[in-house]
């Protein structure tokens, strides 16, 4: 349910509607526009009588809510949510290229990778510290040592970091290092990390589940922000389908999709949805044709030699170029391709 204030109602106004809601052992969630407030009632098991609070001073209009999302909702929001990491703005009409290796295996190779992608003007450096593989045998990250690392560079490059927090266990310091916290595929409905991450008060790139639909994504995003954080930016990776020409089949659908009934920004992940690097460049321009507010890539200087999904890394040079390629096509869908952020190196 969604109240809606009068324009010009009165701070003590808002107030008494959220008391009233709250004194019913409900939650609410002011929503602050440009012109009037409105007052989301989320924590109610069905429905609730709209005449509760049509009466109060200063409501304009009681709205019942047709989605089982609430807060992701553009019938809470109408307006698109802009997340900011560091100096970054993921949403509005600006594009955000979020590029790094899969896993951070020195600091060393990642160092090198960030100057490379930031060359290629990248706005933000990807790099997993713990990595979920499917096999146990398989490189698991460095840990600690890895979120250091990405720490150090990002501080020396002046790229903010985004990484994949496992669990719970890991949380406190991927929040600690990270400027933006990974959900990955394979926790997206892991709902105690997600109430979590709503607590930690950074910002969160959720990732859909290789199974999830586009309803349970954004189910998964309203665990998030039902425990007070709205930074969240939606990533579309690909999903499990019969085809086998690909790693994962990229549901480009799914982009406009959640853009007309949510108002958080949604980026693509072009490599993990490919499985291999001829694949993501045409993947990457698909992504943004139909309105990705970004994309999500890998990009290894030695793929060869790299610890985990070697196949899926761009090497420096071809990323430069599908840089170019998009900063073309940006342009015929009403979009831009942002500078690159400041040479200047941020405090680590």
């Amino acid at each position: 349910m969604l109240v809606v204030m009068k324009m010009g109602a009165s701070g003590e106004e808002i107030e008494e509607v959220v008391r009233q809601i709250e004194s019913r052992g409900l939650k609410a969630n002011p929503i602050p526009g440009s012109q009037r407030t409105a007052i989301g009632i989320t924590g109610n098991l069905g429905v609730v009588e709209a005449g509760l609070f049509e009466s109060l001073v200063g409501v304009l209009e009681v709205i019942q809510v047709s989605h089982p999302y609430k807060l992701v909702s553009r019938e809470f929001k109408s307006a698109d949510t802009v997340v900011e990491v560091g100096d970054v703005k993921i949403g509005g009409s600006d594009l955000v290229i979020i590029a790094g290796p899969c896993s951070v295996e020195s600091y060393e190779q990642t160092q090198r990778i960030a100057q490379a992608v930031k060359a290629g003007g990248a706005h933000m450096l990807r790099g997993g510290a713990y990595k979920p593989r499917t096999s146990p045998y398989s490189f698991q990250g460095l840990g600690l040592e890895g979120l250091k690392i990405l720490r150090q560079v990002g501080a020396e490059t002046g790229l903010p970091v985004v990484t994949e927090a496992l669990d719970i266990d890991v949380l406190d310091l991927v929040c600690e290092y990270a400027d933006m916290i990974q959900i990955g595929a394979r926790n997206m409905q892991n709902y105690t990390l997600l109430r979590r991450v709503g607590r930690s008060g950074k910002p969160v790139l959720l990732k859909r589940g290789m199974n999830a639909t586009v309803t349970e994504l954004l189910l998964a995003a309203e665990y998030i922000m039902d425990q007070g954080n709205s930074e969240i930016v939606l990533c579309e990776r690909g999903i499990r389908t019969f085809a086998d020409h690909t790693r994962n089949t990229l549901d480009v659908s799914a982009i406009p999709a959640v853009q007309k009934i949510s108002h958080l920004p949604i980026l693509a992940d072009p490599s993990h949805a490919a499985g291999n690097r001829e694949t993501v460049p045409p993947l990457s321009r698909a992504a943004i044709a139909v309105g990705a507010d970004g994309l999500m890539i890998e990009v290894h200087d030695r793929p060869e030699e790299a610890l985990s999904d070697s196949n899926q890394a761009l090497h420096p040079q071809q990323f430069d170029e599908l840089m170019d390629e998009l900063r073309q096509l940006a342009r015929t869908v009403g979009r831009q391709l942002s500078s690159p952020v400041s040479q200047s190196p941020r405090q680590p």
